[in-house]
């Protein structure tokens, strides 16, 4: 079986047109009742209103887009390909990434949260953007937590019913923790042109996740 460790940066939603769409939704909480106040609201809160409903979209794939794919396979390097500047790479990035995976016997993903997002968000992308999946085996459409296919670290610690952080996990193993950057930064990195910052990020959780995976395997779990 092929260990692929895999781990997903995405941002928020990038077309002029959305947010224009989005501000067209906007409207004033509901005590505010006079023509004048309701101006007044979304003078002052208007665009920071456009702005949350927007970031919210890089947990969507219907919207968001990804920006970096970090992966390694069994114990090989840690790849973090990246979209750069544009989100116009976003579809070679992903076709890239599934280029790479092994072909040959059946492909176990593994990753925190997997089976909940970076699998799904890789797969609905890919829709949205027209770039044709491998085969099943290679990478699996219907995920399940406990599938054979995929090793969910977070599942594997609390279950289906809970969550932990991948931070609060490796603290409670005793493992390197994130440090000073973390995933709610992503989207500011991206706008800023940090895209280094931001895969060097990723090929860190991906190095974290094996060690998860590795203490996992340890007790044979």
């Amino acid at each position: 079986m092929n260990h692929i460790y895999l781990d997903i940066e995405t941002i928020p939603n990038q077309s002029p047109e959305y947010a224009e769409e989005v501000r067209k939704t906007i409207t004033a909480p509901a005590q505010y009742k006079k023509p004048d106040s309701i101006a007044q609201w979304l003078l002052d809160n208007g665009e920071e209103a456009i702005k949350e409903v927007i970031a919210k979209t890089s947990f969507d794939p219907a919207r968001g887009h990804i920006c970096t794919i970090g992966y390694a396979i069994g114990d090989g390097e840690v790849v973090a390909a990246s979209i750069g500047q544009s989100i116009d790479n976003e579809a070679s990035v992903i076709s890239e990434f599934f280029d790479e995976l092994p072909k040959q016997g059946l492909n176990c993903f593994i990753g925190h949260y997997i089976s909940g997002f970076d699998l799904r968000f890789i797969l609905c992308r890919s829709v949205v953007l027209g770039v044709k999946l491998p085969p099943s085996v290679v990478f699996p459409r219907d995920v399940k937590p406990w599938g054979g296919n995929v090793f969910d670290t977070m599942v594997a610690w609390a279950g289906v019913r809970d969550k932990i952080s991948q931070d609060n996990l490796c603290r409670a193993l005793g493992l390197e923790c994130k440090g000073d950057f973390d995933g709610s930064m992503v989207a500011e990195a991206w706008t800023n042109g940090e895209h280094a910052k931001i895969a060097d990020y990723c090929r860190r959780d991906v190095e974290t996740v094996r060690a998860i995976h590795r203490r996992f395997a340890a007790v044979e779990y």
